[in-house]
């Protein structure tokens, strides 16, 4: 059995460096992983293989997919299928779940 108790919010830190990503769980194509942005860092245009949801801890996000934004907050969540393309952008410095089904 896996138990590990963690707090998420110092999973990754925020720091000079561009995008952060840890990745906690793996198997086969699904993943848990905590990704931190800096405000005004920019993860560019790309697809996910899997579903996918965002939940972010903490911050503020932009989320494009061809004509449509979603602004998400903290305490929010954004589910998204498969093979659609997309962009993120943080707002505020940013830490958030990247959970692919």
């Amino acid at each position: 059995m896996f138990f590990n108790v963690l707090k998420a919010k110092d999973i990754v830190n925020l720091d000079d460096s561009k995008f952060q990503k840890e990745t906690l769980m793996e198997n086969n194509n699904s993943s848990l992983n905590v990704v931190a942005l800096k405000k005004g860092e920019i993860i560019d245009t790309h697809t996910s293989a899997e579903d996918a949801a965002v939940y972010v801890l903490d911050g503020e996000l932009e989320l494009h997919f061809d004509a449509e934004k979603f602004e998400v907050d903290k305490g929010e969540i954004l589910l998204f299928k498969r093979d659609t393309e997309h962009k993120v952008f943080a707002k505020k410095d940013s830490k958030f779940f990247l959970i692919k089904i």
